[in-house]
């Protein structure tokens, strides 16, 4: 009898480290989706940068973001998590001023909350497999880098060349996103 709960319990344990292998291939592959979504999205605001040579900025993005080769699965999903949770937020903020298509804004925002939950979905997997990664310093850093990117929309009174700024960072930000999705390898 003992056996027989032994060889069950290890078919359960195999099938469920496969269905999470194919979890992150599936979520790789939508997460990838998704950002060239918004990629495209982003393009459609810009519009050229009249004059805002002035207003550039280095917003010092943390290096564990541009370098994600050393960087876990999981601790790649709470990390991309942060950043789309800071992204959504910096667009729902008073862009008026920019002439935005509205729809093309809100297409944005929805899909950057398609990611956010996507990721928490995953991320809800991990923390019941006890791999959560609890310390976890470039969340840290990466809220006092959007904290930056934040108080400069202000400082410069949520201005067209402002937010013309912003949007070439986040565009950065998109490329380092898709380096965070390929940590998601099996």
């Amino acid at each position: 009898m003992t056996n027989r709960c032994v060889l069950q319990l290890t078919v359960l344990l195999c099938l469920t480290s496969a269905a999470l292998s194919v979890n992150y291939g599936v979520l790789r592959f939508r997460q990838r989706s998704s950002n060239s979504a918004c990629l495209e999205l982003l393009r459609q605001l810009i519009r050229s940068p009249q004059n805002c040579l002035g207003d550039t900025m280095d917003f010092q993005i943390p290096k564990e973001v541009k370098q994600p080769q050393q960087v876990q699965k999981e601790e790649a999903m709470v990390v991309m998590h942060e950043m789309f949770h800071q992204i959504f937020s910096i667009f729902r903020r008073s862009f008026s001023s920019t002439g935005w298509n509205e729809t093309i804004v809100e297409s944005l925002l929805e899909e950057l909350h398609w990611q956010m939950d996507r990721l928490e979905t995953a991320l809800k997997e991990t923390l019941q497999e006890g791999k959560f990664p609890w310390e976890n310093r470039t969340v840290l850093r990466l809220k006092t880098y959007y904290l930056g990117i934040l108080q400069y929309l202000k400082a410069k009174s949520y201005s067209q060349c402002a937010w013309t700024v912003v949007q070439v960072e986040i565009l950065r930000n998109f490329s380092f996103l898709n380096g965070l999705i390929d940590a998601l390898q099996d």
